[in-house]
């Protein structure tokens, strides 16, 4: 069961967590950045998964943890998924062509953006990850004023589909 608490939003299993990329999916806007926090295994590439579903995507969505960059091509807009984990250096990112993908106007999904600190904007959205009572719990901010937009646009939503009190 999912619900939404004063710390959070708790998620009891891998479909919450899905469910929960597509509702981000349904409010977040073109030219956004995302960045997704949380330790291993704590379902950021299942939140992405959502997320990419809700925007149509069918095929298999895998963590680009060895290419470090996963390319989603929609008619109108691009996704493009980062994991950063096993980045060295984050003067790597500059051999990718970082600033090309943070220039169009495309969604950008970046998993251990610390990895990257320096080198990478600073993200419109803040989404955290972690563990909680067998389940996870999720957390999301606006770091920009765009992005407290599209996050209070996902706090609308989600207080419409998942039971429970804010504050309980």
């Amino acid at each position: 069961m999912h619900r939404i608490t004063a710390g959070g939003i708790f998620l009891e299993n891998e479909s919450d967590t899905e469910y929960l990329g597509e509702i981000m999916g349904k409010a977040v806007s073109e030219n956004t950045t995302i960045f997704l926090l949380g330790d291993l295994g704590t379902g950021k590439t299942t939140f992405t998964r959502g997320f990419l579903r809700f925007r149509g995507w069918q095929g298999v969505v895998k963590s680009p943890t060895y290419t470090l960059v996963e390319t989603y091509n929609f008619p109108e807009i691009p996704v493009w998924h980062f994991d950063l984990y096993r980045l060295q250096d984050p003067e790597e990112l500059e051999l990718l062509g970082i600033r090309d993908y943070f220039a169009d106007r495309s969604v950008r999904i970046v998993e251990w953006p610390e990895q990257g600190q320096g080198i990478l904007p600073e993200p419109d959205i803040i989404v955290r990850i972690g563990y909680q009572d067998g389940g996870r719990l999720l957390t999301a901010e606006g770091a920009t004023p765009r992005g407290e937009a599209m996050v209070t646009a996902f706090s609308e939503s989600l207080s419409d589909v998942f039971p429970g009190k804010t504050g309980e």
